[in-house]
């Protein structure tokens, strides 16, 4: 019999980690919700503010700055890192987030031997691939977030302009977690109906769809201009991808594994539908996409393989 997974443990008190835990505890996503920093002072205080709300949740908190913190973990959420600066790219944090992983890696699977691993530090997509090479377990024990936010934003924008709801809206966002995502239009659709036949006054168009794109691929960016960060709507998306996994769901998730061969890629980290549960993530068998999407996968991968290449 399967042991029961329990316990999510979050690695980094900044913005976004604590938002995961913040979420976790919330959403009841696990019966233990830890939180793990090397900043002692900020990671006990935000530990104690959470447990202080415990009385209205039905999850235990722990955490502090002794790996021992880890220890037990079945799903473990990787938002350690520098953060992103207004006008920086994902891209750029490159170089300093790979050498923390690759320190940091090989520590928590020491001490979380059975957990798998949600890598959200930026760029989510080429830290994935480091830290799946650098932990040594399968990768499908090793994915990112992907674009799991990515497609929730895509999802809202289009629910708002069609007047429905978001949970009927079917629509992806997949390739990287940054510059050269995009959206699967080809197989987008609203309750079953296509995208572009959607019955409204005003029926979408390829140009709306396409500044729809443009608007969903930079919305990081703007919210970073205001507030310096995102942090709350990725906070709950890996709290739903740890929720996946927690609860063996198989559960179909736009995340990022490190493919072999699939569409054609290999040993880069690309989101594409995955089936997510107690096991981790794995690619769907190849999700059907007209020959322009097909291109634009091909160039994401290209991408994010040339900034792995670039880290030497």
């Amino acid at each position: 019999m399967t042991r029961a997974r329990t316990k999510i443990t979050v690695i980094g008190a900044g913005s976004v980690g604590v938002s995961v835990a913040y979420a976790a505890l919330i959403r009841g996503s696990a019966a233990e919700v830890a939180l793990y920093d090397i900043a002692t002072d900020k990671v006990d205080a935000e530990v104690l503010d959470l447990a202080h709300g415990t009385q209205f949740t039905s999850a235990a908190v722990s955490g502090g700055s002794d790996l021992a913190v880890v220890e037990g973990s079945d799903v473990i959420v990787v938002t350690a890192g520098a953060k992103q600066q207004p006008g920086q790219t994902r891209m750029e944090l490159s170089s300093v987030n790979a050498r923390l992983l690759e320190r940091l890696m090989p520590q928590l699977v020491e001490r979380a031997p059975d957990a798998v691993f949600i890598i959200v530090t930026n760029p989510a997509d080429v830290m994935t691939v480091v830290a799946q090479r650098v932990s040594g377990l399968p990768p499908h024990r090793v994915f990112g977030s992907g674009t799991v936010l990515d497609t929730s934003r895509l999802r809202w924008r289009l629910a708002h302009r069609a007047n429905v709801s978001t949970a009927s809206v079917h629509a992806d966002i997949v390739g990287e977690h940054g510059d050269t995502e995009f959206p699967l239009w080809s197989n987008a659709t609203i309750g079953s109906v296509p995208i572009l036949d959607w019955p409204a006054d005003q029926p979408f168009t390829v140009e709306e769809l396409d500044r729809i794109a443009i608007e969903v691929r930079d919305a990081a960016y703007t919210v970073i201009r205001g507030k310096g960060a995102t942090n709350l709507a990725i906070g709950v998306s890996c709290a739903r991808i740890a929720e996946a996994v927690l609860r063996d769901e198989r559960a179909v998730l736009p995340v990022a594994t490190v493919l072999d061969g699939e569409y054609g890629i290999h040993g880069v980290a690309l989101s594409v539908p995955s089936v997510v549960g107690a096991a981790g993530a794995v690619p769907l068998g190849e999700t059907p996409m007209s020959a322009h999407e097909a291109g634009l996968l091909r160039a994401s991968a290209d991408a994010i393989r040339t900034a792995i290449d670039e880290l030497g």
